[in-house]
């Protein structure tokens, strides 16, 4: 056989496996939307990657992938090489997700994508970080800041120096709405979703900081890795909590414990399995009502003892300040045209044109702040607001 005709061939028995194996509820990858699919290299018709699948393999080898290594989960300013950043979370999300979807013949490619993509917008220092950024956009008054819209601007406008990455609608939409801290009894795609509604969608999570809280995913799979996301943190930040003695295992409730246990594993395997079970051959996905309690609880048992807790905020005025100054001195350098600025030769030296001249500058500012790691960030502001040493003596001039 020729290369053509194998290609083909594989092509077409990826899409009979989808046929045999998914089910009825699940988004097969020929329904895979892309808005230019004239840009594609190899139309999707003939790769023999799938649409999603496909689309994996650009999110994990774009640039704001790789600065997944070095962002802060939960924890911060901690010496501890144990504790979860966000580049594992993102795996743990990925491998919860796809056991359910495989367990309900859901479209694992999809959720893998939407799993790996879902935090790129992470800012420094996690939800404090933006938290902070948030606020400079409500001051400024160029919107708000959350995050999972701040992911699909990366993949979408920001990556490829501006072009965008050029993915799939489903896998874009699961990003926008994965929304992690809402957690609802039960999960129902919105299947009228539409290019128009998505971006609409988009559009306004910018404007609203609170309207990214009341939009669903439209496939079962971004449902999945919605609720995935909370399964993959809610254990693991005990655990962490526990590592770094910020809590003791035995001050998680009793009436907690025995319904969903109290280490990780055990927590992941009684939600995964209730989900499952109750989310069996139906086109939506929900617990039973005291495993989604004990769930809530622990929900808020964590927010309390753990994601509030007084010890481990000590230090979060000054993050706040660093990011303040930060933005007042770039935002300076970008109106001044300070070609000098790391802002220029780190961020805008590369950037498209168009965005350039169709972004607010201050929106600007907040999208590379909101794309630094954990230890750039830290570095920008020592080598600009700190002193540094001459040394012995004074080096002669060049």
């Amino acid at each position: 056989m020729k290369s053509k005709e194998i290609f083909s061939e594989i092509v077409l028995n990826n899409a009979n496996r989808e046929g045999r194996i998914l089910a009825k509820y699940a988004c097969k990858s020929k329904k895979g939307i892309r808005k230019f699919p004239g840009k594609e290299k190899i139309s999707d018709r003939m790769n023999i990657r799938p649409n999603f699948f496909h689309d994996t393999d650009k999110i994990i080898h774009s640039r704001a992938y790789s600065r997944y290594i070095d962002k802060t989960q939960v924890f911060y300013l901690f010496e501890n090489d144990h504790i979860t950043h966000r580049v594992l979370h993102v795996q743990f999300v990925s491998k919860i997700g796809r056991v359910i979807g495989r367990s309900l013949q859901l479209n694992e490619d999809l959720i893998e994508a939407i799993s790996l993509g879902h935090d790129l917008g992470h800012v420094p220092y996690g939800h404090d970080g933006e938290k902070v950024l948030n606020e400079i956009c409500e001051k400024e008054k160029i919107g708000c800041f959350v995050h999972n819209a701040q992911s699909v601007k990366f993949l979408m406008e920001l990556e490829q120096h501006g072009k965008g990455l050029n993915l799939s609608l489903q896998v874009l939409d699961g990003i926008l709405t994965h929304n992690g801290e809402m957690l609802s009894k039960e999960y129902r795609p919105n299947y009228a979703k539409d290019w128009k509604k998505f971006e609409e969608e988009y559009f306004n999570c910018f404007l609203n900081e609170k309207y990214s809280k009341k939009i669903f995913p439209m496939t079962l799979e971004g449902c999945v890795v919605r609720i995935s996301d909370v399964i993959a943190y809610i254990g693991r930040d005990i655990e962490d909590a526990i590592t770094l003695r910020v809590i003791k295992r035995k001050d998680i409730p009793e009436s907690i414990r025995r319904i969903i246990g109290n280490t990780n594993d055990k927590i992941i395997n009684t939600l995964v399995l209730d989900l499952i079970k109750n989310s069996y051959d139906k086109d939506y996905l929900t617990f039973s009502h005291d495993i989604f309690r004990a769930l809530r609880d622990l929900k808020k048992f964590n927010k309390v003892n753990i994601y509030s807790n007084e010890q481990i905020k000590k230090e979060t005025p000054k993050i706040e300040n660093m990011f303040r100054q930060l933005f007042e001195k770039f935002l300076h350098d970008l109106k001044s045209e300070n070609k000098e600025s790391p802002f220029y030769r780190h961020y805008l030296k590369d950037i498209d044109d168009n965005y350039r001249r169709n972004t607010d500058k201050r929106r600007i500012i907040v999208d590379f702040i909101a794309g630094m790691t954990d230890d750039f960030f830290n570095n920008q502001f020592k080598d600009i607001f700190v002193p540094k040493s001459y040394g012995y003596f004074l080096k002669p001039k060049k």
